[in-house]
């Protein structure tokens, strides 16, 4: 079977996914408490529908969604609600978030349904539950899925892809995910293409993860419009675009959306969420996470409920091994530095990755030896070299023109570069300002 791959850019990290690949998922053990943010996705936060005293079951709605790109969330553990005020979030700064203190019960909401027969229904039916259960891209990017959902009439969907790539090093969340749980990823896929009305499904795996390939092919075998398709183990092959551009060789057009080449990509994580929103009436109250790297002394692959605090994963795993150097949410390439391990896991925390300090070999960023590394790597087929100059001279004129606005900021510039130079910081610094500028 030939080997598909995006033809511009891209790079090869270690991908380290030795440290998790063969252990199974286990359950994380109930947590005593949760956090749970009102905001874990793209778009805007939540109201709270609960107050401070309230006793709340696993899977009960605690705030609604606000807006239309917007998604709710739900109690993950049964108990009583103790606070609801700012806390610390794995996206750096403090959220509005509701606290609940388990009663070590885990009394589901009776009020939630499900059904077997999950295809015979309407696709608007399926499309409410998917909203009404707060599901997100779990991938990372947790842009709400019911909003993916919803096309404009002039922008007809032709294609689902369902992304098993998982091309972040270290992260085996979702390839465990397709070898333990085929039937919901597929049951997800199908659900995806009734609700928006397509014939063709894909499931895209890159070649580094053999058993999945083989597992979800048999899986999908006799399904009339759906295939396996094997991927080149190349970073970074699961954004959206470059994984398009892959399966069906369409160009999503600079500034575009895959809505606007007839696609719709949702991560697996996501696919199986569906399947039990609808299959079982559950909401997305957990998720599979990574904790994994040189500096935890047993890593696993843990089913965990939203809102358990980072350093109940880690205490779980035997805590840490050597003197800690750097905790991160998510993989090396795109996750973001933690300041505190009290940080809740939330709908897109795919891993936690933890280094020894001995792992650091920090360098001192240098000035631009214009190389050209950077623009050989870059998926996107911007400068991120002239980007970065651009954004420490104060140019800020000359973003846009140049394409900032495209950057997926995957990282493979900043790891390609000789001088260290901090490419995705000054890049995501320059997209904010132009962002605030078109805004005014």
């Amino acid at each position: 079977m030939k080997t598909l791959t995006f033809p511009v850019g891209g790079i090869h990290p270690p991908e380290e996914k030795h440290y998790t690949e063969k252990k199974g998922i286990e359950n994380l053990p109930l947590p005593k408490q949760v956090i749970i943010p009102l905001q874990q996705h793209i778009g805007a936060p939540c109201e709270v529908q609960v107050k401070v005293k309230e006793p709340v079951s696993v899977g009960q709605l605690l705030a609604s969604a606000k807006g239309f790109v917007s998604a709710p969330v739900h109690a993950s553990i049964s108990g009583t609600v103790t606070k609801i005020a700012p806390m610390p979030h794995p996206m750096g700064r403090e959220i509005p978030a509701v606290l609940i203190e388990s009663d070590g019960e885990d009394r589901r909401d009776p009020g939630l349904t499900g059904t077997s027969d999950f295809l015979s229904l309407e696709a608007n039916q399926l499309k409410t539950k998917i909203l009404e259960a707060g599901i997100v891209g779990m991938g990372g990017a947790t842009f709400p899925t019911h909003v993916k959902l919803s096309p404009p009439e002039e922008k007809p969907i032709d294609t689902v892809i369902v992304n098993g790539v998982e091309c972040e090093p270290f992260l085996t969340a979702d390839h465990r995910l397709m070898l333990e749980a085929p039937d919901e990823i597929l049951g997800g896929l199908q659900i995806l293409m009734k609700v928006l009305g397509v014939k063709r499904g894909y499931i895209g795996i890159e070649r580094n993860k053999p058993d999945a390939i083989e597992t979800m092919t048999k899986r999908v075998d006799g399904c009339a419009g759906i295939e396996v398709m094997p991927l080149k183990v190349k970073y970074p092959q699961g954004a959206e675009k470059q994984l398009i551009k892959a399966i069906l060789n369409r160009e999503v057009p600079s500034g575009g959306l895959p809505m606007d080449v007839g696609v719709v990509v949702q991560n697996v994580g996501t696919a199986s969420a569906i399947y039990r929103a609808v299959h079982d009436g559950m909401p997305l109250i957990e998720r599979v996470t990574t904790v994994t790297g040189p500096g935890i002394n047993e890593p696993m692959n843990l089913r965990v409920r939203i809102g358990t605090p980072f350093s109940e994963l880690i205490d779980y795993c035997g805590g840490f091994k050597g003197k800690r150097g750097k905790v991160i949410s998510g993989g090396p390439m795109m996750g973001m530095t933690q300041y505190s391990l009290e940080v809740p896991v939330i709908k897109g925390t795919s891993g936690i990755l933890v280094f020894r300090d001995e792992d650091l070999r920090l360098t001192d960023s240098h000035p631009c030896i214009r190389c050209g590394k950077c623009v050989e790597a870059c998926p996107m087929q911007i400068n991120p070299s002239l980007l970065g100059v651009y954004v420490e001279a104060g140019g800020m004129d000359e973003l846009e023109s140049n394409r900032i606005l495209d950057c997926i900021e995957c990282g493979s510039c900043a790891f390609i570069c000789p001088a260290a130079r901090p490419l995705v910081h000054l890049i995501r610094f320059g997209k904010a300002e132009v962002m605030a500028r078109k805004k005014k």
